[in-house]
């Protein structure tokens, strides 16, 4: 699977949030935006993850980024999480992985010896044009917010 690579355009996307609500990529035009994948929501690692992006919604604000988050649950599923936790940015509905595929997130995962298909954890910082600006493949859940801070500081 073909990965993004820092400089080149991030494939657009057009996905339903927790709201019902459609979110594309270009609808953050002239702002970074910080997404990430996460695989599944309300679980330890993707809450860690998701709780620490929310915790960091002010700093991002002032580094003038938006915060996107996307993992294979329905709307339904992103609603209870974001009630649940109050995140306070989208999280989007990728049931179909195909938004994944294109960022190159879906992958061979290995659990207990068991091989399946799911997401790779990652973030991506993209810059006010469209254009990868930073790439973090197999990140983990507390490195996601030091990694993309200091990738929008730059």
């Amino acid at each position: 699977m073909p990965k993004l690579k820092v400089g080149e355009r991030a494939p657009a996307f057009s996905l339903t949030d927790q709201r019902g609500k459609k979110v594309k990529l270009s609808d953050y035009k002239d702002k970074f935006v910080v997404v990430y994948f996460y695989p599944r929501a309300d679980t330890p690692g993707c809450t860690t993850q998701s709780c620490s992006l929310s915790e960091a919604l002010p700093l991002m604000k002032k580094l003038k980024a938006v915060v996107v988050g996307i993992s294979p649950d329905t709307p339904e599923k992103q609603k209870k999480f974001d009630e649940k936790y109050g995140l306070g940015f989208p999280l989007l509905a990728d049931e179909d992985h195909k938004v994944a595929s294109a960022w190159g997130v879906w992958g061979k995962k290995t659990l207990y010896g068991r091989e399946f298909m799911g997401i790779i954890r990652s973030a991506f910082v993209i810059d006010k044009t469209g254009k990868v600006a930073a790439v973090f493949y197999k990140v983990s859940p507390k490195d996601t917010v030091p990694k993309v801070t200091a990738a929008l500081e730059e």
